[in-house]
């Protein structure tokens, strides 16, 4: 499905950049895995890649840091020789109340989840416009949509996300980039994984299916827009959040 394709992943260590890291892999592609701090899962995750017969690359970038982001892209290129679909997926949480709500809490949120998207974005814009062709899939989140008590920082980003990626798709469709986000809802990961039992209760109740979904939810939503699938697909957000925001 995505065979000869060259895909980069920010944040691609763990939970939902994992899943779709291998996913991506397993349908053809060849990705450049990206983590901040943990190498060794990152790493994993390469190994995982080539024992199944697939190409992976390991590098080491914060995408929130400018020229970090240009550098990250600037190998795989290197490396591979173009870059085709890039996955939008490093983000942080630094969850508070508004009232206690740190500046430097509400600055690293929305630099890593949103500034991140923009740096890496505007690196591959112009190789992407070059090959007039390529994908661009930015992982924002449901209470993006529908906001949460406590997630002031978090939420502005993702809708931040939500926006940016309408107007990129915009900027871009006429060259054939293609530009959407997955927001995912509930999905079991390590970050959820820290909730009280007692929230994760009252979060499940709330949704239809009655169930978390699992990070292959959001990876299979993520293949799907890379491929030529969605080849008519721009400027949109789909939900994988088993019908909780609807």
């Amino acid at each position: 499905m995505l065979a000869g394709r060259v895909a980069v992943i920010t944040g691609g260590s763990r939970g939902i950049g994992r899943a779709t890291a291998l996913a991506l892999a397993q349908a053809g592609a060849c990705v450049a895995v990206n983590y901040v701090h943990q190498e060794q899962a990152a790493r994993a995750v390469v190994d995982a890649i080539t024992a199944a017969g697939g190409e992976g690359l390991c590098l080491q970038a914060d995408v929130a840091v400018t020229d970090e982001a240009t550098r990250l892209v600037s190998e795989v290129i290197t490396h591979f020789g173009r870059i085709d679909i890039l996955v939008n997926n490093a983000g942080i949480t630094r969850d508070g109340l508004l009232l206690r709500m740190k500046e430097e809490d509400w600055d690293a949120v929305l630099d890593t989840n949103l500034k991140g998207a923009f740096n890496c974005t505007r690196a591959v814009v112009r190789p992407m416009l070059k090959q007039k062709a390529g994908r661009i899939i930015n992982i924002a989140s449901v209470v993006g949509i529908t906001g949460n008590p406590g997630q002031a920082n978090y939420c502005a980003a993702k809708a931040g996300l939500i926006g940016f990626t309408k107007a990129v798709a915009r900027e871009l469709a006429p060259r054939g980039v293609l530009v959407n986000a997955v927001a995912p809802g509930f999905i079991e990961t390590e970050m959820t994984a820290q909730l009280p039992d007692a929230t994760r209760a009252a979060l499940q109740s709330q949704i239809p299916l009655g169930q978390v979904g699992q990070p292959e939810d959001v990876a299979a939503a993520v293949c799907f827009l890379a491929s030529d699938a969605a080849r008519y697909i721009t400027g949109q957000v789909l939900v994988v959040d088993g019908g909780l925001a609807m």
